[in-house]
């Protein structure tokens, strides 16, 4: 059977992949993996491999192998800006605080 574009439904995420999936800590994730993209975008345009990665920031090469292959859970999100600061750039933080929005639950169907 064939499927039509009537088949899906389209829903518009939040911005934080995180967050659509309901993880309590969605902020944090969201900004750690967004640290970290952006050290392995630094790493791949520079061509260097890890250990002179290493000798050039003093961050250890298992270091950057955690945060090439996304394992995060050892990173805080200031350690992360700390490698950044190595690698020769500058972090700036914006933040928005505002009230959570509670999605309500859908009405019953008769």
């Amino acid at each position: 059977m064939s499927k039509t574009h009537e088949d899906f439904q389209l829903v518009d995420g939040s911005g934080n992949a995180f967050r659509d999936f309901g993880r309590a800590d969605a902020d944090v994730r969201q900004t750690k993996a967004r640290l970290a993209a952006r050290i392995i975008g630094i790493l791949d345009d520079d061509g260097l491999s890890t250990p002179k990665d290493q000798r050039r920031t003093g961050v250890s090469h298992a270091d950057f192998t955690r945060i090439c292959k996304v394992r995060l859970d050892r990173f805080t999100t200031d350690r992360l800006m700390t490698v950044l600061n190595k690698l020769g750039q500058q972090v700036d933080v914006q933040i928005d605080v505002r009230r959570r929005v509670v999605a309500e639950a859908a009405p019953a169907h008769p």
